[in-house]
Formats: structure tokens, C-alpha cells, sequence
């Protein structure tokens, strides 16, 4: 069994997005979208309306160490039924 929703990506513009319904996570990189709908239906108890998904491409990264790579990785933008809300991005 994979694990397909890793993390809930909670910034500022997130944020934003999550008072109008849409909530982000990372996701794994080779999750479909239908088994992303599963995993937060069944995780959260909710209503998945649609999902977009991005991938993070790889990007250089200057640090005291000179220069790194940081791999990619991938995000999927939820958005809920009317009504529906979770309660990890609410703070209840």
C-alpha cells in the first residue's frame, strides 16, 4: 500500500485558497487524480468536487555548501463540495 497524500501544504496563499473551498496537499509523484479523490474522501470524510495538479520541477538552490538540487515533487489542488470543509486547515 502506497502512501499517496504525504502532506498538507498550509502557507499564506494556501490559506486564501482554503476560504474559498480549495485546499492543497503534496502528493506522491506518480498518484492519479482519481486515486488522490479516493484517499481525501475516504481520509476526510468530504466531498472532492474537481482536482488540478501541479508538478514542481527540479530547481537549483544556492547555499553555503554551493549549489544543490532539489528534486521535484508534486501538489494537487482540492476543491470540496459546497458546505464541505477540513478541519486540519480550520485549526479545529
Amino acid at each position: 500500500m502506497k502512501l499517496i497524500v504525504k502532506t498538507p501544504l498550509v502557507t499564506e496563499k494556501n490559506t486564501a485558497l482554503a476560504e474559498s473551498g480549495v485546499y492543497v496537499f503534496q502528493v506522491a509523484l506518480d498518484s492519479t487524480k482519481a486515486e488522490i479523490k479516493t484517499e481525501i474522501e475516504k481520509g476526510f470524510s468530504v466531498k472532492v468536487k474537481n482536482i488540478r495538479t501541479a508538478v514542481c520541477r527540479n530547481d537549483m538552490k544556492y547555499s553555503r555548501f554551493g549549489l544543490t538540487k532539489v528534486k521535484h515533487w508534486k501538489k494537487a489542488y482540492v476543491q470540496l463540495a459546497a458546505g464541505q470543509k477540513i478541519g486540519l486547515f480550520e485549526g479545529a
